[in-house]
């Protein structure tokens, strides 16, 4: 609270703070007044309603247009634009005001839009903020018709108690019976509504009080012009800009219970009013009795001093010296105004510095046809329910691959399945490695092993530690939940640890296995680390059955960094050559129908890397399941598959391995079903309605699917040669 009303007191005696009667959107329902941020706009379909106004000196009328008649019992002028040829000699004229039957001036004024209905536009000063602009150029009237409950008030005549959007009905019916009403046309427009209870805003002119915003405005533009804070995805700096550049005074006075009660005064008996941080006892002036503003401020005014009252502020506490400005805030992008705009205005203006450094706007989460989630949609996911059936660590790791910037994140439950499957494979990947790793701590890191895989492993766990830190420092967490992801499943289960276990099971024992499990500790609990702020619960389990773990929770362990020494970039492309020769053996076994029990023999033409795939050997055979593996060069033996990685090519004899009429039958079903689903694709995707209507990411799953079909469908193609070549 003091800090509350130290604020108010300064800008108040800055001139910054004043009181006034202005034009403001008014809640009838909750009786209060709200921001220009708390009025949502929402686009209906309203009606434009053309009324003739007779001119007082006879001989025709002026026809305005409006989309709120109930309103016109408060006009007091109607205004043209003095550049508009047709209007030009009415102005200075009289016309007559229907209902009411009093005259008001045409006036000139460069507001009025020419091309808005008729171009001549009624001006009730006290129900619309444009108008109240125009009535202070003009000197007008000012006749408030209205009330705070919403209904019309003594002004209104005989529609006096009246409901507003019931008046406007009736109103409508009496200006068609007398004559008035030309026509009705539907009209889309934006109405306010409030952000409480959905009330239609009505514009009210009321005494409250106001915050100059251009002079708090400025120094934050340029911070965030000058990167002094950044928001990100950057794309939101457009939509910043463009709301502070164009910023009005805001209203922070509301008349509701709860909040900060406005630090003012009144004497009952003088009038004199103070402005204090503390409580006056009595009037300065004439030692009267005073009387609080009973007003409070809007709860956006003590939260936007939030990152330094909270610090102790306005005192010069250590909390304050140490932490302010904080490094980073995480917020939606629907509080960018509300609160962060206000924040970096309040921090630069009482603190001269900005409030933080990074603004990092998340995603808003929608279902998985990218349908905003409501419960009369019935799209919405419950994540309790999710937890429950998933698990925490499942949900949080699909939400994190799913971040990325600048666009809402499509939550499906498939999508948490797969999820859910991951964190089952990093659970049975770690009880594999910590059965090879024993009950020690390996006393090896690894680094330096003479086992191709192990140095691979390690090279590409620095490069996976590089992406992750990258990926986290520039807030592309769904970059790092990726990186982690494919390196996780893709290297280090499906092909490290499948390569390792020759080795540690005995069957190969040229390679030293205390070096190995040195590289299969150092990776794990890389893995683990990294993996930590993302899935904390598993990996937190996993972590504390690591053999030589003192107890010591994993998050408060050093964060991976990379280790330049371990980067193999031979390694890796030794390892790459033997990946994809054996990709290309189960590709062929694939492709061709080669049962999975079967083993079959294989053929590689080296073309100069025979040396290093020699010593390999064994592990291409095991996990290619390969009886006889042998290198040749010169001719192409016949009847076999081929396959290429690189320069090196793989020939497969298929000869009596399968029965090539009856795998042919299959692949031309398979051909025809494609085609078939090819055809249903392509047709919705031709089809102009459905790419009109369409949300983007169904036209994009379509596309997608369509690829994938063609992919597939050329793959069928070349094992369809095969066998028709094998069947001559």
């Amino acid at each position: 609270t003091r800090a509350v009303r130290e604020v108010f007191v300064r800008l108040y005696n800055e001139g910054l703070i004043y009181q006034d009667n202005y034009i403001i959107n008014w809640c009838p329902r909750c009786k209060t007044a709200l921001s220009d941020l708390e009025a949502e706009h929402e686009d209906t379909q309203g009606h434009l309603y053309y009324i003739h106004y007779p001119l007082a000196a006879g001989g025709g009328y002026l026809t305005v247009a409006t989309t709120r008649p109930e309103t016109m019992l408060g006009d007091t002028a109607v205004a043209v634009n003095p550049e508009d040829p047709r209007y030009g000699k009415y102005v200075g004229q009289n016309v007559v005001l229907p209902i009411v039957n009093k005259e008001i001036p045409v006036i000139g004024d460069s507001y009025v839009d020419v091309k808005f209905g008729t171009g001549a536009l009624k001006v009730t000063p006290a129900h619309d903020l444009n108008d109240f602009e125009i009535m202070k150029r003009h000197s007008l009237e000012l006749i408030k018709v209205i009330d705070e409950d919403g209904n019309m008030n003594e002004n209104a005549l005989h529609y006096r108690g009246t409901d507003r959007f019931e008046c406007r009905k009736k109103i409508v019916e009496e200006l068609d019976e007398k004559g008035y009403l030309e026509k009705i046309e539907p009209y889309a427009m934006g109405v306010g509504k409030c952000y409480r209870c959905k009330t239609v805003v009505e514009p009210y002119l009321s005494l409250q009080w106001f915050l100059r915003m251009k002079p708090l405005a400025e120094p934050a533009i340029e911070a965030v012009r000058q990167h002094r804070v950044r928001i990100i995805p950057e794309m939101w700096e457009k939509v910043y800009f463009e709301w502070m550049e164009n910023i009005r005074d805001w209203c922070i006075s509301r008349q509701i219970w709860w909040g900060h009660r406005i630090p003012v005064w009144y004497c009952t008996e003088c009038n004199e009013m103070i402005v204090s941080v503390e409580d006056p006892s009595q009037c300065p002036k004439c030692g009267g009795t005073l009387r609080q503003e009973s007003d409070v401020l809007d709860t956006w005014f003590s939260s936007g001093l939030w990152p330094f009252s909270t610090l102790g502020w306005p005192d010069k506490t250590p909390d304050l010296e140490q932490f302010y400005p904080t490094s980073l805030l995480i917020t939606g992008f629907d509080i960018l105004f509300f609160w962060v705009a206000r924040m970096i205005m309040m921090g630069l203006k009482f603190m001269g510095d900005v409030p933080f450094k990074d603004v990092y706007i998340h995603a808003l989460v929608r279902d998985a046809e990218g349908k905003k989630m409501s419960k009369s949609k019935g799209n919405v996911i419950d994540p309790l329910t999710i937890i429950d059936e998933y698990g925490t660590d499942a949900f949080r790791f699909t939400l994190t691959m799913l971040a990325a910037q600048g666009r809402d994140v499509l939550l499906s439950e498939e999508r948490i399945e797969g999820c859910r499957n991951f964190i089952n494979k990093i659970w049975n990947a770690s009880k594999l490695s910590l059965l090879f790793i024993g009950d020690e701590k390996p006393a090896h890191s690894g680094k330096g092993s003479t086992f191709l895989p192990d140095r691979w492993i390690r090279s590409r766990a620095q490069r996976v530690i590089s992406e992750v830190r990258e990926s986290i420092t520039s807030y592309r967490f769904n970059e790092a939940a990726n990186s982690l992801y494919s390196f996780v499943w893709h290297e280090y289960c499906d092909w490290y640890l499948e390569l390792i276990k020759p080795n540690l099971y005995g069957k190969v024992d040229r390679f030293d296995i205390a070096t190995t499990k040195g590289a299969i500790y150092s990776t794990l609990e890389d893995i683990l680390k990294l993996l930590h702020p993302i899935t904390p619960f598993v990996t937190e389990e996993i972590y504390q059955r690591l053999p030589g773990n003192d107890g010591s929770s994993i998050m408060i362990s050093p964060f991976p960094a990379v280790d330049e020494t371990e980067i193999d970039t031979d390694s890796e492309k030794m390892m790459e050559t033997i990946m994809g020769i054996i990709d290309v053996i189960r590709n062929i076994r694939g492709e061709t129908g080669i049962a999975p029990n079967i083993r079959i023999e294989a053929m590689i033409r080296a073309n100069g890397n025979e040396v290093f795939l020699k010593d390999y050997e064994y592990y291409i055979r095991e996990l290619g399941k390969v009886e006889h593996l042998s290198f040749i060069d010169g001719t192409s033996p016949e009847h076999c598959a081929v396959g290429v990685y690189k320069d090196i090519e793989v020939f497969v004899p298929l000869k009596n391995l399968i029965d090539s009429a009856k795998e042919l039958g299959r692949i031309q079903k398979e051909l025809a079903k494609i085609d078939e689903d090819s055809e249903k694709i392509q047709k919705k995707l031709r089809n102009e309605a459905f790419r009109q209507k369409a949300p983007p990411e169904v036209i994009a799953k379509n596309e997608a699917q369509y690829a994938e079909l063609a992919a597939k469908k050329e793959k069928l193609m070349v094992s369809k040669e095969v066998l028709e070549d094998l069947s001559r």
